[in-house]
């Protein structure tokens, strides 16, 4: 089956909330959604950027529904507010956990909780965040949690034992734990939504090799052009990279567990794709699944 945003379910009536929802793949995914008719939250550290999603929005969908909620990853404290918030919606149809960074720091960092900082941004606060949302997806008739993965996990090994660069740290290194550990938690949130009985699914994505220089313009998000022709034959711009995102989302087909990807690797229309046996491994989940309580002081029980 070909999937293209422009050919999109009707979604008007549901809501999406997204981490990550001011630039690159999060806005996309927002945009697309929006233009088929669903509401879209936008979960963002900064109102300012936020304003300037949702103006670049409108100026395309005049009839948008937006909104904003406040959201500090690297904080557990900010993420399970965020998730309180969420939790007290009257419905969300799907819980998109796009947000991501990599420091691009020579030395470890850590967030104000003491853990490695990526790893406490692109993860453990969408762990904490998951936890307290949970039961507005749960009271949502087939409602899903979309994962956005990344192909660093065919690049990085994972090392189970050392998730938090604790004894040896490089930026790229961390930044592929990090999309291991989204991998496992939610293939593993898969497995246990099964095992309750829930009709809440998880599903992952990934953006292939999705960058700005071959990105539609939006202005004050980003500015498109100047990838060369060899970088642009093997990438995809966000725009393009987001569709996997939204499949995920959307697709009335897709059920708990499966994986969507560009067709061609690292570009091209999303197709179900296989993540790499390590973070799809249920030993790897149940162990990240341990870590992560601990770590967020979480008892998740879907």
């Amino acid at each position: 089956m070909n999937w293209t945003p422009s050919r999109l379910p009707d979604q008007t009536g549901r809501r999406f909330v997204i981490t990550g929802g001011t630039a690159g793949l999060g806005y996309f995914a927002g945009e697309q959604l929006a233009r088929a008719g669903a509401t879209i939250v936008i979960a963002a550290r900064n109102e300012g950027r936020a304003d300037v999603a949702k103006a670049a929005i409108r100026a395309r969908v005049a009839d948008a529904r937006l909104e904003y909620l406040p959201v500090d990853l690297s904080s557990l404290e900010s993420a399970r507010a965020a998730g309180d918030r969420i939790a007290e919606f009257d419905r969300v149809d799907g819980l998109i956990l796009n947000a991501g960074t990599t420091t691009g720091a020579r030395d470890r960092q850590t967030s104000v909780d003491g853990h490695e900082l990526t790893m406490a941004t692109n993860y453990i606060g969408h762990f904490a965040l998951t936890a307290r949302a949970f039961p507005a997806l749960e009271r949502t008739p087939k409602s899903r949690i979309v994962g956005l993965g990344s192909l660093a996990t065919l690049i990085v090994p994972l090392d189970p034992a050392d998730l938090q660069s604790e004894h040896r740290f490089g930026f790229f290194r961390a930044y592929g734990f990090t999309k291991h550990a989204v991998h496992g938690f939610i293939l593993e949130l898969d497995r246990r939504l099964r095992a309750s009985g829930t009709d809440v699914s998880a599903v992952l994505s990934h953006p292939g090799y999705a960058i700005d220089s071959l990105t539609a313009t939006r202005g004050g998000i980003v500015e498109g052009g100047g990838a060369g022709m060899l970088l642009a034959f093997g990438a995809q711009g966000k725009n393009r990279g987001a569709a996997p995102v939204v499949r995920a989302a959307t697709d009335p087909a897709a059920v708990s567990g499966d994986f969507f990807g560009p067709e061609y690797l690292t570009k091209g229309l999303p197709v179900a794709v296989t993540p790499v046996a390590s973070s799809a491994s249920p030993d790897f989940g149940r162990e990240l699944w341990r870590l992560s309580e601990q770590w967020t002081g979480e008892r998740f029980r879907p």
